[in-house]
């Protein structure tokens, strides 16, 4: 049984938050630098290790140069 009643709308976010970063060319390395963060926590997100808030989601959509219902859709 999955852990929350929201896993498969997250699964989409994170497909779309790693498409969107190779859209713009970047590799986990640098978006870690550019959002202060490490390369461990845009994998671990990516991969959905771990969860994130719309505050973070919305980081990863000025960086990545896309609104937020890009990902939300």
């Amino acid at each position: 049984m999955p852990r929350a009643i929201y896993q498969d709308d997250h699964k989409k976010i994170v497909e779309r938050l790693k498409q969107a970063r190779l859209e713009v060319g970047l590799g986990q390395v640098e978006v870690a630098e550019k959002l202060g963060r490490t390369q461990s926590y845009v994998s671990k997100i990516e991969s959905g290790q771990r969860r994130f808030d719309v505050l973070q989601l919305k980081e990863f959509a000025k960086l990545y140069k896309k609104s937020l219902d890009f990902f939300v859709k």
